[in-house]
């Protein structure tokens, strides 16, 4: 939901979507919203920048388009903030879900995978000198007499 395409060329070397590097002028501009419109999503925890050592805000462009988003669902869908935040957790949640689900995925392959390998130690245990017997064979054994 809230990808950076378009500015990813105009960061510095190293950072990426998640680094915090655009001052709260920049971060209003690029997302086309009023800079107090910016600290007020930022107190209701709509949108939470990084902060510098001094204390100012500074957006990554996941934020800005995080802050593209928040508007467009208050604008075009008429979704109140509230409703927003809560969209946002719930986003937030499955995003998390869905990374433990991926985690958990690789540790049953790996378990597997670890599986089979002892089963294979075992069946190479075998001894093979040993001939497995026939499973229709019929023996008839009669008892001799004392």
């Amino acid at each position: 939901m809230f990808g950076g395409a378009g500015l990813a060329g105009g960061l510095p070397h190293g950072a990426d979507e998640e680094t915090p590097v655009f001052v709260i002028s920049v971060a209003a501009e690029l997302s086309g919203l009023h800079a107090q419109t910016l600290r007020s999503y930022d107190r209701l925890g709509l949108v939470s920048p990084g902060r510098s050592a001094g204390g100012g805000r500074r957006y990554s462009l996941r934020d800005i388009a995080q802050l593209r988003e928040v508007q467009r669902l208050s604008q075009e869908e008429g979704v109140n903030l509230a409703g927003i935040k809560r969209i946002i957790e719930l986003e937030n949640q499955v995003e998390a879900l869905q990374q433990r689900v991926a985690e958990l995925t690789e540790e049953i392959a790996t378990a597997y995978a670890a599986a089979e390998q002892a089963a294979a130690a075992v069946h190479a245990s075998y001894r093979k000198d040993l001939v497995p017997a026939r499973r229709n064979a019929l023996v008839v054994w009669k008892p001799g007499r004392r």
